[in-house]
């Protein structure tokens, strides 16, 4: 039986991937030649910025489904945490342009606004990955591979 908790569940866990899954890789398949040449700001050689366009949507395919489905969902989140972090850093830098202070519609600030959402959804799925209390944390700690089973209903039990 569907219940409104796991209707919410799978809503929320789509709304989380949705700027990756559909949108961002679908953009890098029919637009590779431009995600390459975005990559190639932070990795001049077109070899590797090529391998990192790939890996990027791997990650945000596998990880993605992964997430929704509940298949190994704990780790897919931990993975697209870093996975935000790490693009923030790399294509986000609201330092660089030297403007951040100067103007209040200067290329920093717009980068940061950028730079801080993803931070926040990377914090999204850090609550996936870590759940919300010290034992769940530790709980992931021992076995980060192990789904956290969110379409589960109450009293049912847990399958490993």
């Amino acid at each position: 039986m569907i219940s409104l908790g796991m209707v919410l569940t799978l809503a929320i866990r789509v709304v989380l991937v949705l700027l990756f899954l559909p949108f961002s890789a679908l953009d890098k398949l029919l637009n590779f030649r431009g995600a390459v040449a975005q990559a190639q700001e932070v990795a001049p050689n077109r070899t590797i910025a090529a391998g990192l366009i790939v890996a990027g949507l791997c990650v945000e395919l596998f990880m993605s489904l992964g997430v929704v489905t509940g298949i190994a969902d704990r780790a897919c989140a931990f993975v697209l945490a870093g996975y935000c972090a790490v693009t923030a850093l790399l294509w986000k830098p609201f330092w660089k342009p030297g403007d951040f202070w100067r103007s209040s519609t200067g290329q920093g600030r717009t980068l940061f606004w950028d730079f801080l959402k993803n931070f926040a959804l990377g914090a999204g799925f850090l609550l996936i990955a870590f759940g919300t209390d010290t034992a769940s944390i530790s709980q992931f700690i021992a076995h980060p591979t192990v789904s956290s089973h969110p379409y589960r209903t109450a009293g049912q039990p847990v399958r490993r």
